[in-house]
């Protein structure tokens, strides 16, 4: 049995800043860090944009979590050329706002969660994880920690950011951990109850489509509804792109041969002929 709930995004936007249902959140990171995460606050969204292109293509939220280290989460629907260095962006910036003037360096850990509903050329894989842990030697065999322990004796703090990349459509929706239960429902829009994964169940009761109040319906309907206005004009600009290159691309072709048939010495009224193009645009060549 499956239980449809709203996109994640929608419910990113809209639900799950509530602190009601930052359980949701919870499960999330929780089986996504591989460790037990609380979100203590909602610190910073920008997701109340107002672009048509951005309100369908991109949610952000940026949460806090335990001991003051940050969640950040970036949803993109369609390509974007220079989305690896938006990811970069924002968790620098997530470190830079850390900081004041005057003050030390007491950097929390970023964890950058980023869920992309596009072709990132991957071929199987679908959950990527990178972070730079060390300083590692060039000519000897040694490692520098990237951490510091502004407060001895508790544990080093881990500076650099760790960055998560998923990609629902690579699923194949065989589940191999429980995390995977996470993709399947970005994928999806789906709860199983068979599912066990921390604060799956939880998305699928408060979540629930069936649940959503008229008012909630009508937004929601109105929020897909533009993410396929969108998609259906991407697509034909796509198109018109194709078309446009490849008329240009035949005006092209019949130049080149008119040109080497003219070279060759051909009269031009037979150039016309074989190619199409004017006595005019024969003499220009």
């Amino acid at each position: 049995m499956e239980r449809t709930i709203i996109s994640f995004d929608y419910a990113i936007k809209n639900i799950l800043r509530d602190k009601a249902n930052f359980s949701v959140l919870n499960g999330f990171l929780s089986e996504l860090l591989n460790k037990q995460v609380a979100v203590e606050e909602i610190i910073e969204s920008e997701s109340n944009i107002e672009s048509p292109l951005e309100k369908t293509n991109r949610i952000d939220l940026k949460a806090k979590i335990n001991d003051g280290e940050i969640a950040v989460f970036e949803i993109q629907f369609f390509d974007q050329v220079d989305f690896l260095g938006k990811i970069l962006f924002n968790a620098c910036k997530a470190v830079v706002e850390q900081v004041s003037r005057g003050e030390k360096y007491n950097i929390k850990k970023v964890y950058s969660i980023n869920i992309a509903y596009f072709n990132m050329g991957a071929k199987k894989e679908y959950v990527f994880r990178a972070n730079l842990s060390a300083f590692t030697g060039i000519h000897f065999d040694e490692s520098i920690p990237f951490s510091q322990n502004l407060n001895p004796p508790e544990p080093a703090n881990d500076l650099h950011p760790e960055y998560y990349l998923i990609l629902p459509g690579k699923f194949d929706e065989q589940i191999r951990s429980k995390f995977d239960e996470w993709v399947y429902t970005l994928k999806t829009s789906k709860v199983r109850t068979d599912f066990t994964a921390a604060g799956i169940q939880e998305a699928g009761e408060r979540l629930d489509i069936l649940k959503m109040t008229p008012e909630q319906k009508k937004e929601y309907e109105q929020m897909k509804y533009d993410e396929m206005d969108y998609k259906s004009q991407l697509y034909t600009a796509e198109l018109k792109g194709k078309a446009e290159g490849k008329a240009e691309g035949k005006a092209e072709g019949k130049a080149e041969v008119a040109k080497n048939l003219k070279d060759i010495g051909i009269p031009a009224e037979q150039i016309s002929q074989a190619t199409g193009l004017s006595i005019q645009e024969i003499d220009t060549l």
